[in-house]
């Protein structure tokens, strides 16, 4: 029982806390570029485009624990609020950062002229305290584990 204690005592001061709700939801999200193209080939391109989706993270008070681009999809592990509902994020998450990525980079409109960089597809994961680990590790490996698959 005192074991049980420590270690929701550890928990405690992870959780956020709001006037009525106290808890953290976290989840593991993915999703791909329209016709998943490879747009993000280019190190400048990735770079960018990182900086869009945790500018956008940081508008609305998303928390990006884990953040992983591939040349066609994105890999992440996001801490949202508990009056947020994970589609709601992803909404967040796709549209903001292909504007901010539109606005940051003009010839991309030649790819994409009706502005839609990501497809209309995702993935989300719940996580908990004890997956945290797991899947932060996995998000950050995307890089091995793409190696041996073909170019794309």
């Amino acid at each position: 029982m005192e074991q049980q204690l420590r270690l929701s005592e550890s928990y405690a001061e992870k959780y956020e806390r709001a006037s009525h709700s106290v808890g953290i939801s976290m989840w593991h999200f993915e999703w791909c570029t329209k016709y998943r193209y490879a747009m993000f080939r280019k190190e400048e391109q990735r770079a960018l485009i990182t900086a869009c989706i945790r500018r956008a993270a940081s508008l609305h008070g998303l928390k990006i624990l884990e953040l992983n681009v591939q040349p066609e999809h994105v890999h992440c592990v996001v801490a949202i609020s508990l009056s947020m509902a994970p589609t709601k994020a992803l909404q967040i998450l796709k549209g903001c950062s292909a504007y901010l990525f539109f606005r940051a980079n003009e010839k991309a409109r030649l790819r994409y002229p009706r502005g839609h960089l990501w497809s209309p597809g995702k993935f989300a994961a719940s996580l908990g305290f004890i997956q945290l680990e797991t899947a932060k590790s996995y998000v950050r490996n995307q890089d091995v584990h793409h190696l041996g698959s073909p170019a794309l």
